[in-house]
Order: C-alpha cells, then structure tokens, then sequence
C-alpha cells in the first residue's frame, strides 16, 4: 500500500476505535444517569424533535415500527464516519483532531440536557464520552508508526497493534456490558408481571363471533398486542416502575392531587373495547389497531379536582417529555376516557404505556392518547401547545371515517367466478352505518357489515362479487358513519389532522 492511502486506514483505524471507547464509556456512565442519556440515544432523540414534519413522514410510511432502528443505524454511521474522518486529520494536526472530538461530546451533552425530561446528570455521559475518545486518540496517534516501511521499529508495530486490539476488546466488552448493564438496572418486567389487575366493574364478554366476516386473510377482530402498531417519538421505551409512578392532576383546577399506582388501582375499573388510530395512517394504511382495554374513568378525577371556568385542554406529559394536547370536552361528555392500565387482559406491555396511559374515544392518538402518562395539567388551547401543535398539527382532530379493502391484496390475482372482498372500517365514536364497494367505474354496491361491538371500535365488512371477468379491475371503498355522513372523497394528506380519500386496490382476474 502507498504510503499515503497506509496513513489515511491508520488513521482512519485509530479515529474508530477512539470514537468507539468514547460511546463505551459514555454507555457504562449512562448506567447510573439513566438510559436516555447514553450519547448514541441523546443525540438521536434530540435528531427526533428538529426533525421536519415531511420527513418524519416519510420515516413513518417507509419504516413504519422500524423507523428506531434506521435512526439508530443513522447515528451510529455518521459517528463511525465523523471519527474516521477525525482519526486522519490526528495524523496532521492532534491537537485540532483532540479538541474536534471532544467538542463532540459537549453536542452530545447539550442534546442530552435540553430533553424536556433531562436532569443535570445527563451532561456526563456525553462529556466523559467525549474526554475518553480524545484521550485515546491522543494515545494511538502517538503510538502507531509513522510510515509502513520494515524500517520502522518492530516494537513500535507491536505496541500500536496491541494497544488498538486491546482498546477494541476494552470498548466492545464496556459498550456491550454497559448496554447490558443498562436494560437489567432499568428492567421492569417483574414489577410489571407483579401487578394485579382489578376486577372490572362491568366485566365484558368475549366479542360475538358475528363481528368478524370469517373471510381467510382477514385480519382479527381484536388486534393481537404483539401485532399492535406502534408510532411515537420515544428512541427508547421509557421503563417506570409502577412503585415510583405517580400522577400529578393540576393547572386550573379548584383542588390539585397527585395519586399513586397503588391508589390508582383501588379506584373504579371498566373494560372497553375501544380501536385506537395515528394521525400518520395513510388513507387504507396499518397505524390502526383495535383492542380491549381496562381503565379507571378519567371523568370523576378531573371532576374530584375541579376544572375552572374557561379551561377547554388538557396538557399532557409523559415520562420522557411527550405533551399531548386533548380538550377537556372530550373526557367530560359522556364517552368512555379512561386511565388505562391493560390491554387484551394483560398489564400493558412497556412499548404501549406501562404502567398507566390515557385513552380518548374519538380522538387521533396524538391528542388523546398519551402513553407513560404522569401529569395532567388543565389550561387552554390558547395559552398552551403540546408536542405536535407547532409541528404543523391541528390542535385537536377527531378521528375521521376511513375503509380499507384488505383482501384480497392489492394486486393479487385471483379466479374468474366470485371473488370475495373484505376489509375493515372504522369512525371512532360514531360508529358504522355502512361500507360500499365500487368496481371500475361502476355503481357503489352495499357491502355486508358484521356485527357491531361498540361505536368506539372498528366494523368489518364483506363482499361478494359475483361474476368477476377476465382483466384488471380496480376496486375502491368508502364507508358512512352513525350519523349518515358518507366518508370523504377529497384526497388529504396525514398533515394537519388525518388522511382522507378512497383507498383503492387493483386486481388482476386470470
């Protein structure tokens, strides 16, 4: 190898395992100051909040649950190319190359302590981070021979070799052990596993098997948890012990509280099956998820505080800083708002709120249904904003009715004969009154609607269509809600408050 492409590797080497030791000491530190203040996490959180609304979109309809893991993947890239970068610039200019990466680690502190659920502590991970990987590179810099001729001094190579290999061991067994460390000290799995649910109130029984049409490939009638969507911010699933949890109910209010977990649960409990939409869900898309939830009605405790005259939103905040905006209204008149606690007879898993979040019939999740829920604070529309509202959100956005045609696919290719459509609708506290289909551009022809559990969840629907011909056919839907309005056929986008259109499928008939 030339002498120049030998220095730029070497250095690019020495830059890597440096930036490596930085984010393994960072990670071991992060074991006491909390796991959302490793550098890796801090830095990629604070990339969520700038991130523009455009693009968080597109990271949601392109890697929908997996959108975490692109970021990650992201962060750890552009810290991999950005140290490399800086290990070659060491061979000319160490002191610039030192200060450069440890300027490094003062970013990642700021990211870290200007998160909205930040404590002081959070400045270490980064900070010590950033201070390890400029000593290192300080170190293998003045270590590693200067030019790859055999002249250079064998023990020199020795010296540089093992001091990289066993900096690279020290930081993978740190990095790795720490990552571990991390999810043991912070694991609430036990605590979750210990809780006892209340009996509810009203205990319901199982969905009838009329709800769902019995049409192979149609999805349940009940979302299984493990299948249930999940969409939100947080880069890490925030783990609250149900022992340390507690729920702060303030702002104007005549007689602010707080309540624990163990309070919580002696308070009256009722199942509700309710289905729960993202304002992300494109027109026909899978951000929708119907389950049996169990909760304490939200309604007696906002009245056992005593909203003021004028207060018309409840601000929310979750464990990590999330706000959630959601109007007072909507707890208050008559529809079942809860404090949830399980989801489809088990407490809810971490990913979707443990140990407690709220839930709003009617409401897209981002102004109703706040997961590792902790305060509520009662203001107003006009003196306050929550998370999504300056993001180019509607402050408040009722779910809108939407279809979906889910079998067959979209451009499957089924038999010439009959050919039976199914698919699932949905206009959250209002109900189903009833679903269309349209095949070309011929006349909309009323669907079968299966049985009705509640207005607050889903109806699925089916269709024969008899005497299919050859061809490709497209195939559209639309619904009308309980109160007859006919869903609407203007094309929306998901910004400011939820898709509209036909979702529309094409078939191939052989």
């Amino acid at each position: 190898m030339p002498a120049r492409g030998w220095r730029i590797a070497q250095g690019a080497l020495v830059g890597l395992v440096a930036g490596g030791a930085g984010l393994a000491v960072g990670e071991l530190v992060a074991v006491v100051t909390g796991e959302a203040s490793a550098p890796v996490t801090a830095v990629g959180t604070w990339a969520i909040s700038i991130t523009p609304t455009w693009l968080e979109q597109f990271a949601i309809r392109n890697f929908g649950s997996n959108d975490k893991a692109v970021l990650l993947t992201g962060v750890y890239t552009t810290v991999a190319l950005g140290a490399a970068a800086n290990g070659v610039l060491a061979r000319i200019r160490l002191n610039v190359a030192s200060i450069l990466v440890a300027l490094f680690g003062v970013v990642g502190a700021i990211a870290a302590v200007t998160r909205p659920a930040a404590h002081t502590s959070w400045l270490l991970p980064s900070l010590l981070a950033g201070i390890a990987a400029a000593l290192v590179l300080r170190w293998l810099t003045l270590l590693s021979p200067k030019e790859p001729e055999p002249s250079a001094q064998s023990s020199d190579r020795r010296r540089f070799v093992l001091g990289t290999l066993g900096t690279t061991a020290g930081a993978l067994v740190a990095g790795f052990g720490g990552n571990a460390w991390i999810k043991k000290r912070y694991n609430v799995a036990e605590a979750r596993a210990k809780v006892v649910l209340p009996t509810p109130a009203n205990a319901l029984p199982k969905p009838p098997a009329a709800v769902h049409p019995k049409v192979a490939g149609l999805g349940p009638f009940i979302t299984p948890t493990s299948e249930f969507y999940r969409v939100d911010t947080a880069l890490t699933v925030p783990r609250v012990d149900p022992r340390d949890w507690k729920l702060k109910i303030h702002g104007m209010v005549e007689r602010p509280f707080e309540i624990t977990f163990e309070e919580l649960l002696s308070y009256r409990f009722e199942e509700h099956d309710m289905t729960l939409t993202c304002v992300s869900n494109p027109v026909g898309g899978p951000y929708v998820g119907n389950a049996r939830w169990l909760g304490t009605p939200l309604a007696p405790l906002l009245r056992r505080a005593g909203v003021r005259r004028g207060a018309d939103m409840i601000l929310s905040k979750a464990t990590d800083g999330m706000t959630i905006g959601s109007p007072v209204e909507a707890v208050l008149d008559g529809r079942q708002a809860m404090l949830a606690i399980a989801m489809n007879g088990e407490a809810l898993p971490e990913k979707h709120g443990f140990p407690c979040r709220m839930l709003i019939p009617g409401l897209y999740g981002y102004v109703s249904a706040t997961k590792w829920l902790t305060d509520l604070n009662i203001t107003t529309f006009a003196s306050s904003d929550a998370y999504w509202t300056p993001r180019g959100y509607s402050p408040q956005a009722p779910v809108k009715t939407a279809s979906r045609i889910d079998v067959p696919k979209s451009g499957a290719t089924v038999p010439a004969g009959t050919v039976v459509l199914a698919g699932t609708a949905w206009a959250t506290h209002r109900g189903l009154a009833a679903v269309e289909v349209q095949i070309g551009d011929g006349a909309w022809r009323e669907a079968t609607l299966a049985s009705s559990d509640t207005p607050d969840t889903w109806r699925q629907w089916s269709y024969e269509w008899a005497n299919a011909t050859k061809g490709t056919h497209k195939i559209r839907v639309r619904a009308t809600d309980g109160t007859g309005a006919v869903q609407t056929s203007d094309v929306q986008d998901v910004v400011p408050n939820g898709a509209t259109g036909y979702h529309a499928i094409t078939v191939h008939v052989s």
